[in-house]
């Protein structure tokens, strides 16, 4: 192009870092907070975490971040605040403009405090208002329904806002398009390449019994894994195969602490690290990881179980009528436990003992005889 204007257009390349998006999961499970409450209220834990937020962003003017709570009936954003729907906007019979639903939400009103960086008091303002609603809206029967966190669906969340993310800062072929024209029509005839967002996803989690959404969590897993977004583990409470795997395989960082209450300790030395300072660091391992699968059944994890040939499901026992619970698919597997295929004994050889071979009888020396026989 250049050589057909003679204009001197040159790309601009940013020698920054690169921005790093980090999607917090909060796990807000009132029960599992009840038993951790000795040794670390909820109170704290979010703290200590609005602290490693503000230290994130300090880090890079570019950086983004999301919180995400997986509360016991619905898991919903912290932060940013969801906007709420737009009223759609219809003609009435005597062409007057009339609206359905009302936008009842208002802004945040921040209060100006000059002993704190106003971005750091918009984070912690909007976060701490959608947690005392998620509170309050909380029920004794949503508690009541079940014991643990629907952290599947907190994990979608955090990969479509990820994604969503990603694509505003790479933008895809159409919007390059634009933006090359936006380029030729600059008085300067410059412009500056866009680098990708690195992202990744941490998990702050105190529940312990997560089978129940093997399914969902398995997918988001391999749903980061190809997209390649590291999921870190922060295990307060509890114990999970299912978070377990899903560090191992996203190459995330799993830590599962003594001392639940050095929280801050723990984020700001192994958490804070995104992908590309990670490179020239080592970081934590979990060591040993259980890689057993829950049953689609009844949801325990099983060491030894039937796989159906079809969709792959678990299962702990034999299925009725042999029929797959996912698929449908009719399996073999009842005729396979009640008739086993027969096994064909080995027959076994005879050892020989030790100095058969000089007693064998041979040529000129006599069965019983050790001394050969004179012509």
């Amino acid at each position: 192009m250049n050589t057909i204007d003679g204009s001197n257009r040159h790309v601009k390349t940013d020698t920054a870092p690169p921005p790093s998006l980090l999607a917090i999961v909060l796990d807000t499970n009132p029960h599992a907070w009840a038993h951790l409450s000795s040794s670390l209220a909820l109170s704290a834990a979010l703290a200590n975490i609005l602290v490693f937020i503000n230290a994130h962003l300090a880090s890079g003017n570019a950086n983004e971040v999301a919180v995400i709570a997986s509360h016991s009936h619905k898991a919903t954003f912290l932060y940013p605040t969801p906007t709420p729907p737009k009223p759609q906007v219809r003609l009435g019979t005597n062409g007057d403009v009339e609206t359905n639903g009302r936008n009842e939400t208002k802004g945040l009103q921040v209060a100006e405090n000059p002993n704190k960086y106003r971005a750091f008091a918009l984070v912690e303002s909007a976060i701490l208002e959608n947690f005392a609603k998620l509170l309050e809206e909380t029920k004794e029967e949503h508690l009541a329904a079940t014991p643990t966190t629907l952290i599947g669906g907190a994990i979608s969340l955090a990969l479509t806002y990820i994604n969503k993310s990603s694509m505003l800062h790479a933008p895809t072929a159409a919007s390059a398009e634009s933006m090359s024209l936006a380029a030729l029509a600059d008085s300067e005839n410059t412009h500056v390449d866009r680098i990708p967002l690195t992202s990744r996803i941490l998990i702050i989690s105190v529940s312990g019994d997560l089978a129940n959404q093997y399914i969902p969590v398995m997918n988001s897993i391999f749903a980061a894994q190809r997209k390649k977004i590291p999921i870190d583990i922060l295990k307060l409470a509890g114990d999970t195969v299912l978070l377990q795997q899903a560090s191992d395989a996203t190459g995330g960082v799993y830590m599962k602490p003594e001392r639940p209450e050095g929280l801050l300790q723990y984020l700001m030395m192994a958490f804070l690290p995104d992908a590309t300072a990670r490179n020239s660091l080592v970081i934590p391992s979990a060591g040993g990881v259980d890689f057993r699968a829950a049953c689609f059944c009844h949801r325990n994890v099983v060491d030894i179980g039937y796989v159906c040939s079809v969709c792959l499901s678990i299962f702990c026992s034999v299925l009725p009528d042999n029929m797959c619970l996912t698929c449908g698919s009719y399996l073999s597997l009842r005729s396979a436990v009640i008739n086993p295929p027969a096994l064909i004994p080995r027959k076994k050889k005879k050892k020989r003992k030790a100095g058969a071979d000089s007693a064998t009888p041979g040529r000129g020396t006599p069965a019983g005889s050790s001394t050969p026989m004179h012509p």
